[in-house]
């Protein structure tokens, strides 16, 4: 018996362990929600253009056709400190005519809010 127990142990192990650690590495699951001041600054400061929930489904948005932040693709795009570039100096681009610009909010974001607003940014869930 006591053979049988570790030999079903050490299949757990083989089977299991690696679904367990790939659980655990992914963090936005796991994550808890935005605090209140963090959902007020995207709010206040981003969601005219990208919407409540990332998407950019606002009239702003679709006018400057920005990319949804909630899908895997826009994710893996961009590193965390591509947003904070982002979210600190500003976006000016134009493509098929199409400009898209962002003020810059480096005179009036904290790091620890430009942080936050990236953590934001990576809780979004994607689809």
């Amino acid at each position: 018996m006591a053979d049988v127990n570790r030999r079903t142990g050490v299949v757990w192990i083989r089977r299991g362990l690696p679904f367990l650690i790939a659980f655990a590495l992914c963090g936005s699951a796991l994550a808890a929600p935005p605090d209140q001041k963090t959902v007020r600054l995207w709010k206040s400061k981003c969601s005219a253009c990208h919407g409540a929930d990332g998407k950019g489904d606002t009239d702003q948005g679709k006018k400057m056709k920005i990319a949804s932040m909630a899908t895997p693709a826009y994710q893996k795009s961009f590193t965390d400190d591509q947003l904070k570039n982002a979210i600190l100096n500003g976006v000016k681009t134009e493509k098929d005519g199409v400009k898209k610009e962002m003020d810059p909010y480096k005179d009036e974001l904290t790091p620890e809010q430009v942080n936050a607003l990236v953590q934001f940014i990576r809780a979004l869930p994607t689809s």
